[in-house]
């Protein structure tokens, strides 16, 4: 397990993560700004443009899956620095391609280098929590700092297209942030993982991990969050143009209120959670969700560009709680494995939703029974967390993890890394 540290230290790891965070969101939630224009500069078909988005997103499951042991492996220092230094070359290498072959190729590499950072910042937060509901709270502002990203991006992109400079820089200036966020990495120490198994950590490990209820039962949880979410960035856009609201505003910037809606309330889910109950919370809140889309289905088109966007709210403190209570039911020495896991269904989930919704469209002629389907999958997410709350499966092994892997140590200088 994972010896305590001095707080002073954690500040700047912390900072660290939510940089880190930040700046990949910045990239990954561009997409929708930055296919328009490789359309036009290629001449795509809508399927050749959405490779934009589904290979990062496969990429970043791939890699999450077959490489999140490394953080339990090598550690997450040097997890982290090698996927930050991978991440920053090749959005470097951005700025000189001007392919759509390259930039599949590339966007395959940057989908790989956030996996195995990624996972090797999610095992560190457990490292730095001394408690399930820190790690908890922790992860809540993690994930709102994505959602700043996800925030600053797709503007970034907007005023680049508006001075007339190409959407690349983008990734110039995430490559640069991310060179500062190495050398922050490197000379910043970090709590030494203890492993308390003679089992190596590979890849046969880890898929060994699905057979386990509760990684199953988070990932499936993770699976249904996304494919929710993703209806709303990804297609609510296109169903405003064939249903128009009354606001030519609220239409052009529904995604936007949805972003900053479930930023804000990441940032204030930190609070509620150190509060509340976490079963109680999520179930309410997929509730709320389940009650946003139901109105959408049956309102007309104001009420559809008003409830979706409100849904963000509900939204914000599930993914970052889910992901968070799924790792802490698993010893810190195996939170890089299961980490990785979580998030490859959890980009599963933004390729495989997104997906069905277009088939299932095309099928019965509308994006209606897209959202149909997206409404099914709020029902069930709803449904697992109520029956989590009612029968709360993980407070026995969340509590074991509370005694045993959180906060009951204390740190000695040798065991900085």
């Amino acid at each position: 397990m994972t010896l305590g540290r001095p707080s002073a230290n954690n500040f700047i790891i912390k900072t660290l993560t939510f940089t880190m965070f930040m700046m990949f969101a910045m990239t990954t939630d561009s997409v929708g700004v930055i296919i328009p224009e490789v359309i036009k500069a290629f001449h795509l078909s809508m399927t050749a443009a959405g490779a934009f988005h589904y290979a990062n997103m496969s990429a970043i499951a791939v890699a999450a899956i077959t490489l999140g042991f490394l953080a339990d492996l090598i550690g997450r220092k040097k997890t982290i620095i090698f996927g930050l230094s991978l991440f920053a070359l090749n959005s470097y290498i951005f700025s000189v391609a001007n392919s759509y072959s390259i930039f599949i190729l590339l966007l395959v590499v940057s989908g790989a280098a956030i996996g195995i950072f990624k996972t090797g910042a999610l095992a560190l937060i457990g490292d730095i929590s001394h408690s399930t509901m820190e790690h908890t709270s922790t992860m809540n502002l993690v994930e709102g700092f994505f959602g700043v990203g996800a925030i600053i991006g797709p503007a970034v992109v907007a005023r680049l297209l508006v001075d007339g400079i190409s959407w690349k820089w983008l990734y110039m200036i995430a490559g640069t942030m991310c060179v500062f966020l190495i050398i922050t990495a490197s000379l910043v120490q970090y709590p030494r993982t203890m492993k308390i198994s003679a089992e190596p950590m590979d890849l046969p490990r880890t898929i060994r991990l699905l057979k386990n209820p509760y990684a199953l039962g988070f990932s499936m949880a993770c699976f249904l969050y996304v494919s929710v979410e993703c209806a709303v960035y990804v297609w609510l856009p296109t169903y405003l143009i064939g249903h128009k609201p009354s606001s030519a505003f609220m239409a052009a910037y529904v995604v936007s209120f949805f972003f900053i809606l479930r930023a804000g309330g990441r940032f204030l889910g930190a609070w509620v959670l150190e509060r509340y109950n976490w079963t109680s919370v999520l179930a309410l809140f997929s509730g709320a969700i389940l009650t946003c889309f139901l109105g959408a289905m049956f309102g007309g088109a104001d009420a559809t560009a008003f409830l979706l966007a409100l849904s963000g709210v509900f939204m914000s403190v599930i993914y970052p709680t889910l992901n968070s209570k799924g790792i802490s039911c698993f010893p810190k020495s195996e939170h890089g494995a299961i980490a990785g896991i979580l998030l490859f269904f959890t980009c599963g989930g933004a390729a495989i939703g997104p997906l069905a919704m277009g088939a299932v469209s095309d099928i019965f002629g509308g994006l209606r029974a897209g959202f149909v389907l997206a409404t099914a999958f709020s029902a069930l997410l709803f449904l697992g967390l109520l029956y989590n709350w009612v029968a709360n499966p993980t407070r026995e092994i969340l509590q074991r993890s509370d005694a045993t892997e959180y906060g009951v140590f204390q740190v000695k200088p040798s065991e900085l890394v």
